[in-house]
């Protein structure tokens, strides 16, 4: 009886079972970063975003160059609060050449705002604002040289249904709602939650 033989080189051995190895590994690292990728994106769309502050505008709460976590679903869960700081696109009427922009709630939809010796008033009672540290750049009033007199102050401003009356809490260098006029919510990416960088100013918001 004649009997096949095979030759020793066609037999799997450690060099062909490296080589299956690296290519699982290869394969496995490539799926693993793909994943990681599309949830990044995912993430970043959908769900929390980061934002530089380029402007002293928010200052002392916010300083040029930190950097804010953005809460990107919150207005999907809850209403939007007086108080609340939020990141929001470009209104038509601002001049600054900055894409989203950062200030805080103020009047809500349906509010008179006005002001009178440098305080805001909401429907003529006086807006409690402890976010504001004692300091002249607290000092609220209209704004010099303000394009759009029709939202300046003291003059008392009506903020239509669906829209916002927002300003900075550095008042005097801040071009806000004074400027632009109440924003739509339309236009709010989501809620500011927190300064990550740099960590000497890590905070809750």
């Amino acid at each position: 009886m004649s009997s096949s033989s095979v030759d020793d080189e066609d037999l799997p051995g450690p060099m062909g079972s490296q080589r299956v190895g690296a290519y699982r590994w290869v394969i496995e690292w490539v799926i693993i970063l793909m994943a990681v990728l599309i949830c990044t994106v995912l993430l970043r769309s959908y769900v929390v975003q980061s934002f530089y502050i380029p402007s002293p505008s928010m200052s002392p709460t916010l300083q040029v160059g930190d950097r804010i976590m953005v809460n990107k679903l919150s207005y999907d869960l809850h209403e939007v609060h007086r108080g609340d700081v939020i990141v929001f696109k470009r209104p038509p009427l601002e001049s600054q050449d900055y894409p989203d922009l950062v200030k805080r709630v103020i009047g809500m939809p349906g509010d008179q705002v006005s002001a009178m010796n440098g305080k805001v008033y909401i429907n003529g009672k006086l807006l409690p604002e402890p976010w504001l540290p004692p300091g002249p750049q607290t000092y609220t009033g209209p704004l010099p040289g303000d394009a759009n007199p029709q939202f300046n102050m003291p003059g008392p401003v009506s903020v239509p249904a669906g829209e916002y009356f927002v300003m900075g809490d550095n008042r005097v260098n801040s071009e806000d709602s004074r400027f632009f006029g109440p924003i739509p919510k339309s236009l709010i990416v989501g809620r500011a939650v927190a300064v990550v960088w740099p960590l000497s100013h890590a905070k809750g918001l």
